[in-house]
């Protein structure tokens, strides 16, 4: 899947990577797509929770190594 702005919240920890996703969120037009990668275990909480939330749609999730990986839809 492609995506249309990419965030790379690295190293912060919750609230953070969430916080700075909805800033950007709010800034992309409807339909577009962010790319958010986080390092904070509490993400694979956080992140699905705020989407289910705002009402943006959390296209997936995935980890590569360390890493975890969410494609938001802003709706």
């Amino acid at each position: 899947m492609t995506w249309d702005q990419e965030l790379d919240a690295s190293g912060l920890l919750c609230p953070l990577p969430v916080l700075k996703a909805r800033k950007r969120l709010k800034a992309m037009a409807p339909g577009e797509v962010l790319r958010l990668i986080s390092t904070d275990p509490a993400s694979v909480v956080d992140v699905p929770h705020f989407c289910n939330e705002s009402g943006n749609m959390l296209e997936d999730s995935h980890q590569e190594g360390e890493v975890l990986i969410y494609l938001i839809r802003r709706t």
